[in-house]
């Protein structure tokens, strides 16, 4: 069952793409992403011996993930990428001795996201953005790189909700 959690992950990886795909048409790619993730569910079900999946009349990014965290993963992309001048500029006032262009592209992405998601989605308590971040960055770059963005983000939050 994926969760809002695997939903960052997957706005992650389609930021990722963005980030080293200038000029990427979101509305293709976004279709593309979600065949992939079913191509790679199936060639893993494939390798541990598994039965893939009955094809069903359903569309695949149905089969992959559930409405809800697919929309949850693509409002984060649109997102980001519908804020970027803006969440760039914020990112570069609290990055000032280290240019976005000499960030991992895994930090980058990680910071738009939660910077998007503390900026723009009041919804979303700031403990759980800072948390899911840390992890993500932990888990797709390093350790690290939890330390860099956990830095960054405390900055953020304490801005815009002052010391806790």
């Amino acid at each position: 069952m994926a969760t809002r959690r695997q939903g960052r992950e997957w706005a992650l990886q389609m930021l990722f793409q963005a980030d080293m795909n200038p000029g990427l048409e979101l509305d293709m790619a976004i279709p593309k992403f979600w065949r992939q993730q079913w191509t790679c569910r199936m060639e893993e079900a494939s390798d541990q011996g598994l039965e893939p999946e009955a094809e069903s009349a359903k569309p695949v990014e149905d089969r992959v993930a559930p409405l809800n965290i697919r929309l949850f993963a693509e409002k984060i992309v649109r997102g980001v990428l519908g804020h970027l001048p803006e969440i760039d500029a914020k990112l570069r006032s609290f990055t000032e001795n280290w240019p976005l262009h000499r960030m991992g592209s895994v930090e980058r992405n990680v910071l738009r996201l939660a910077f998007f998601e503390l900026l723009y989605c009041p919804d979303v308590p700031p403990p759980v953005i800072l948390n899911e971040a840390i992890d993500l960055a932990k888990y797709f770059s390093s350790a690290d790189a939890g330390r860099f963005v956990n830095g960054v983000l405390d900055r953020l939050n304490k801005e815009l909700h002052g010391p806790r």
